[in-house]
C-alpha cells in the first residue's frame, strides 16, 4: 500500500472538495506570482496535501478537514478549552468527571501525529480524553503544541514544558480565582500529575521526564508521579528489524516515519538527533545514566516502532529505572487512541490505574 493513502489513514481525516480547490487556488496564485520572478517554487515534502513544504520554505496546511470519527459523550465529563501561551497562542483543553466526590489526579495527554499534524480538538483525541478522565477519574489536561515544519523541534517539548508551568502558576497563590472550582486545590491534587504521551506525544513525555528529573522540583507544588508513553516516536538512523521487515499497517509505514523526521527535525539533521534517538551518539548526556520518575512503556505487538519502542524500556531497565513495558498481541500503532472505547481501551486503561496506584501508593 503505498504511502498516500496510509497517511489518510493515518491522521484520520478526509479532505473535502473545497480543500482541494482552496489547494489549487493557493497553487496557481502561486505559480502566477513567481512566473514573474522566473522561478518556481515546487513542492519537497507532501503530506497527503494535508501539509505541503516548497522549495522556497514556505508552507501550505489544508485547514478545511472532515473526519468520520463520531464524539462519544456519554454526559459523564464536561470540557473547556484555555489558553495557556499567549504569544504562540496555544490552547489547551481540559477533562472533568461530572460526579468527582474526591480530589481528581491530573493526567496531561498530549497528541501524536508525527510532530506535523494533530490538534487537542481532533476527534480521535477528543474521544481518548474522555475516555481518560472517566477511566481514570482525573482531569485531563490535553494541550496543542506548534506544528511542524512551520515550527520545527525543539518547539513542540518547549510548549509542553510551558503548558506545565501553566498549571504550576494555578497551583500557587497567583493561580486560578477562587470561583475556578475546575483547578482549585479544593478539587484537584497538584501532588499527583502524570504525563501521558501518544506516537510522537510519547516522545515528548520522555524528554520531559530527562529535563525535569526526579519529583520535578522546578515545577513545585506540581509534583510528576510518572509518565506513560504510548508507542513513542522515536528514530534512528539504523533500522531495527521491525522497521526494515514489518509490513506496512494499515495506519502507517516507513516512508511515512521518514518522511516525519525530515519535516520536524531542525534542518539538515537525521533521525540519529538526540531530539529523535533516546541514545544518539550525539546526545550530550548519556539517558541511561540520567535520572527520572516511573516509566510506563506502551506498544502494539505488530507495530513498526515495536522494536524501537521495546529496546527503549529494556534499556533504561537495564539501567537501573523503574521502567515497565506492556505489549498488546497483535495490534498495531495507535490502537488506543482511535478505539479507547473497546474492550481493547478498557484493558490499556486498567494497565495504567493498576501502575500509577504502584507508583503512588
Amino acid at each position: 500500500m503505498s504511502g498516500a493513502p496510509l497517511l489518510l489513514c493515518f491522521i484520520s481525516l478526509h479532505l473535502h472538495d473545497k480543500t482541494l480547490r482552496v489547494q489549487q487556488h493557493h497553487q496557481n496564485t502561486r505559480a502566477h506570482s513567481q512566473s514573474k520572478m522566473g522561478s518556481l517554487p515546487h513542492i519537497v515534502e507532501d503530506l497527503e496535501g494535508v501539509v505541503q513544504l516548497y522549495s522556497d520554505g514556505s508552507v501550505f496546511r489544508a485547514n478545511d478537514v472532515d473526519f468520520n470519527i463520531p464524539i462519544h459523550d456519554d454526559s459523564s465529563i464536561v470540557w473547556r478549552d484555555c489558553q495557556f501561551d499567549n504569544q504562540n497562542h496555544l490552547y489547551l483543553r481540559l477533562y472533568k468527571p461530572v460526579n468527582a466526590s474526591t480530589k481528581l489526579p491530573v493526567v496531561y495527554f498530549f497528541h501524536g501525529g508525527g510532530f506535523c499534524v494533530g490538534s487537542r480538538a481532533w476527534p480521535n483525541n477528543h474521544n481518548a480524553c474522555l475516555r481518560l478522565a472517566s477511566g481514570l477519574q482525573a482531569l485531563v489536561v490535553a494541550p496543542d503544541y506548534r506544528l511542524a515544519p512551520e515550527h520545527r523541534l525543539p518547539a513542540a517539548v518547549d510548549d509542553a514544558l510551558t503548558s506545565l508551568k501553566w498549571l504550576q502558576a494555578r497551583a500557587t497563590a497567583d493561580g486560578p480565582p477562587a470561583q475556578d472550582t475546575w483547578l482549585h486545590d479544593q478539587a484537584v491534587d497538584f501532588d499527583r500529575v502524570y504525563i501521558m504521551g501518544d506516537s510522537s506525544g510519547g516522545n515528548m513525555a520522555h524528554h520531559l521526564a530527562v529535563q525535569l528529573g526526579p519529583g520535578s522540583p522546578e515545577l513545585a507544588p506540581v509534583r510528576i508521579r510518572g509518565y506513560v508513553l504510548m508507542a513513542p516516536f522515536f528514530g534512528g538512523s539504523v533500522r531495527t528489524k521491525s522497521e526494515a521487515e514489518g509490513m506496512p499497517e494499515p495506519i502507517l509505514n516507513v516512508e511515512i516515519l521518514d518522511r516525519f523526521w525530515r519535516l520536524s527535525l531542525p534542518p539538515g539533521k537525521n533521525a540519529d538527533h538526540p531530539l529523535a534517538n533516546p541514545f544518539s551518539p550525539f546526545s550530550k548526556n548519556n539517558v541511561e545514566s540520567v535520572m527520572f520518575d516511573p516509566v510506563l512503556v506502551i506498544a502494539g505487538e505488530i507495530e513498526l516502532l515495536r522494536d524501537r519502542v521495546e529496546d527503549y524500556a529494556r534499556r533504561l531497565k537495564e539501567a537501573g529505572k523503574k521502567v515497565e513495558y506492556v505489549e498488546f498481541e497483535g495490534k498495531y500503532h495507535g490502537f488506543f487512541n482511535n478505539d479507547p472505547y473497546s474492550e481493547l481501551g478498557d484493558r490499556v486503561l486498567q494497565e495504567i490505574k493498576d501502575w500509577m496506584s504502584k507508583i503512588s501508593g
